[in-house]
């Protein structure tokens, strides 16, 4: 992940203090975390930030759209809204009232592989998003009439982030057509007939097969006392039971067939100007001790598309002026497999096909001549850099943390990856350019402009949580 924050731009100027830094904060601030498990199997993981009286509560549920099946797509979504509808304790949107009234924030997000939930509040006030929280655990109240509004409130969405934005309408275009069997090829919004057809019952299946202590992860990051903190787990999350439920061990393997030709899409869509994706099937990181190839991955996005004077913005947009914006970007973490993006928008009067020659041209130099040291290092301090800014934020610790737990990894695997990150040699970048960016791995989505037509707007009824 990069940030792309002016900050952050600026921060790694001082590329050499940030490396030390790096090397520093990276050690000392995961020293102290604190693990335990409840009877029931929830994991609770608390780490220790006296910095502010301040306490980020997240909870993680193992699941995600890549569990869903075809027929139901966007279901994890859909449930991620309902549960702010009210539990047999609380009434519908109290549960935002009440962190809001304390002067905390709480919001939600549903990705492909994990559902979380937070709160961010004074410490004092953790007791109250922990009882709210695990209340709606095992409590939640779904009916047809919330259902029916709600649902409504999720095809709107769908319709203002997706159908309406060319740029995510092409993104969800080519990971349909790029992956072939993964459940990763539907949207998590899901698609729309899909929630046109969806019932109350279905999110009650999801509720109940899913909402679990023994699926979940309890991540507090803040000024907090470890031991007070697990008193106040035991307290409200002990007496809810466990359900059977498959570690992500034993579920079934879902396997990406191996692709075999280069694939080409193009959507038409009201746009002002034409855009590019060319995504290369690419491997996600599984041993963190003995995989060495999505860290050299994570140090090419660095190398292409790390700052103002990376490869990609210095030949491209710079010197030949063949593209007015272009991106690299990578995800090592997750629990399907992976893709390697590059993508961009051709300058005024440059084609999507001049483009594409373009990024062609950067990735044959690599896999001919390689990097040089200097890109490397400078891609190291970056990457590396945009760890350490993480650990200023609470919320972002936390994040850290339950992502790696909600994929099948370990907090605990922290030090490990920055050090794998700043082992990574030219050679290794190398390699898995010619490896992996080849034409039988890649995907190619362009957007062909159409009119753009003034039309109304629409307003949801109900407030997307996002």
């Amino acid at each position: 992940m990069k940030l792309n924050s002016s900050l952050y731009f600026q921060l790694c100027r001082l590329a050499g203090f940030i490396f030390i830094l790096a090397i520093f904060v990276t050690s000392e601030a995961f020293a102290n975390p604190h693990e335990y498990i409840l009877a029931n199997g929830l994991k609770i993981i608390i780490k220790e930030d006296h910095r502010s009286p301040v306490v980020v509560s997240q909870i993680w549920y193992k699941a995600g759209s890549i569990d869903e099946l075809n027929g139901t797509t966007g279901v994890a979504h859909v449930l991620e809204h309902m549960m702010f509808k009210g539990t047999r304790n609380v009434s519908k949107g109290d549960f935002s009232k009440k962190i809001a009234a304390v002067g905390g924030r709480d919001n939600a997000f549903t990705s492909r592989d994990y559902t979380g939930y937070f709160q961010q509040l004074h410490k004092s006030n953790l007791a109250l998003a922990m009882k709210l929280e695990a209340d709606r655990m095992r409590n939640l109240v779904l009916t047809k009439e919330e259902f029916a509004k709600e649902i409504k409130v999720v095809m709107e969405e769908r319709r203002l982030r997706t159908d309406d934005q060319p740029h995510a309408l092409l993104y969800e275009k080519i990971m349909s057509v790029a992956y072939q069997s993964h459940p990763y090829r539907r949207p998590i919004v899901g698609w729309m007939s899909d929630l046109e057809n969806m019932s109350v019952a279905d999110t009650q299946e999801w509720y109940d097969r899913w909402y679990a202590p023994n699926n979940a992860v309890l991540v507090i990051v803040g000024d907090v006392d470890p031991k007070e903190v697990y008193f106040l787990a035991q307290k409200y999350y002990g007496n809810i039971e466990s359900r059977p439920i498959l570690s992500l061990a034993l579920r079934k393997p879902q396997q990406e067939v191996v692709q075999t030709g280069i694939k080409r899409i193009e959507v038409k869509a009201p746009a002002k100007m034409p855009y590019l994706i060319m995504g290369y099937h690419a491997p996600i990181l599984r041993d963190v001790d003995n995989d060495w190839e999505p860290y050299a991955l994570e140090m090419l996005v660095g190398i292409l598309d790390g700052n103002e004077s990376a490869r990609l913005n210095k030949e491209l947009v710079r010197d030949q002026q063949i593209a007015i914006s272009i991106n690299a970007d990578y995800d090592s973490v997750g629990r399907g497999p992976s893709m390697f993006f590059l993508n961009g928008t051709p300058s005024e009067g440059r084609s999507a096909d001049e483009l594409e020659a373009a990024l062609r041209n950067e990735i044959a130099r690599i896999a001919s001549v390689g990097v040089t040291e200097k890109e490397l290092s400078r891609a190291k301090a970056q990457v590396l850099s945009s760890h350490v800014f993480r650990l200023d934020s609470m919320f972002y610790q936390a994040m850290q943390i339950g992502q790696l737990e909600s994929v099948g990894l370990s907090y605990h695997n922290l030090d490990t990856i920055i050090n794998k990150l700043k082992a990574v040699t030219a050679k290794q970048v190398r390699d898995v350019v010619i490896k992996y960016l080849i034409d039988d791995s890649l995907t190619v989505a362009v957007l062909n402009p159409q009119l753009i037509e003034e039309r109304d707007t629409i307003y949801p009824s109900s407030k997307l949580r996002h």
